[in-house]
């Protein structure tokens, strides 16, 4: 980059998903000196580890954290996704655009993600519908069937449920083995090929989703090809991504978040290569990204249709 070669050193950390876990995790990463911090994959564990990175100067971007409190008071985190009160809006309006009148919005208790999003989706969705029923579940739960009675009770016509991927494959299944027939929606998380696999796929039919990027897209051709083969070129990969080659579009936004160091880097001297002029290079930063243009706000968000 401008003449200078940089060797890049990947420090993994597994905060297990869990946000008791994200302070230690960012802990660690500051301890062995990183200079920029790539996640976390969810809001929770983003924002635990969020003041751990404000209070050592270490930038970090959000891959695929949607929580608008990422960000939030937090100088240093940056995020490349869109942001729930968008997706929330968006899948409410797309749920009244196909006729829907009343709404089931169920989500699991505790979580920063699943319940910020209902919020929104409830929100923008009582402006012009009703929300016939409401319901929580907990962390780790597998048996729906009694929130899935109530719901079929009160028939509405789309059920709006922010889930993990684990989650969501139980919910589709035991929701169609209810004879429930309501349309199922939810954000971002559910744009992962195993829930098909999970579910089954007869029940997935006519499931509708938010997410960041469509492998169709025209800009993301090199991309997509690339990503295939790095799928098809191993039988692993292929498992772990659902045993398909769909190009999942965390995985897209993953590549998109790494582009954006190197484009930071750019805009810096090598000798000057220090965490606080890395993250005032990326508050500048205009990239090309294979989930659209990129470029932050005031906040740090990503400016994103």
């Amino acid at each position: 980059i401008n003449g200078e070669t940089y060797k890049v050193q990947l420090e993994v950390v597994d905060n297990r998903t869990a946000a008791e876990n994200g302070p230690s995790a960012a802990a660690e990463l500051v301890n062995k000196g990183v200079s920029i911090v790539l996640g976390s994959y969810g809001s929770g564990v983003s924002m635990a580890g969020g003041t751990v990175f404000a209070e050592a100067g270490v930038p970090a971007i959000g891959v695929t954290c949607t929580n608008p409190q990422v960000t939030s008071d937090c100088d240093v985190y940056f995020r490349i996704c869109f942001l729930d009160p968008f997706q929330g809006t968006v899948m409410a309006n797309y749920a009244q655009s196909q006729g829907a009148k009343t709404a089931a919005v169920i989500n699991q208790n505790g979580d920063d993600y699943s319940t910020g999003l209902a919020s929104y989706f409830k929100a923008a969705f009582e402006k012009n519908g009703t929300v016939a029923y409401e319901g929580t579940y907990n962390t780790n739960e597998t048996d729906f069937n009694a929130i899935l009675a109530s719901v079929k009770a009160a028939n509405p016509d789309v059920i709006f449920v922010p889930s993990s991927i684990q989650t969501a494959g139980l919910f589709i299944k035991q929701a169609k083995e209810m004879g429930i027939t309501s349309k199922i929606m939810a954000g971002d998380t559910w744009e992962n090929a195993t829930i098909i696999k999970n579910a089954g796929k007869e029940n997935c039919e006519g499931v509708a989703f938010s997410t960041f990027f469509d492998e169709n897209d025209a800009g993301a051709a090199e991309f997509v090809k690339g990503y295939k083969a790095f799928l098809n070129g191993d039988p692993e990969n292929l498992k772990l991504n659902g045993d398909n080659d769909t190009v999942a579009a965390v995985s897209a936004l993953g590549y998109d978040a790494y582009m954006t160091v190197i484009e930071a880097l750019k805009g810096l001297k090598a000798d000057n290569l220090t965490q606080e002029a890395l993250r005032d290079s990326l508050a500048a930063v205009n990239y090309a990204g294979v989930t659209g243009g990129i470029t932050f706000d005031e906040n740090g968000d990503a400016n994103k249709d």
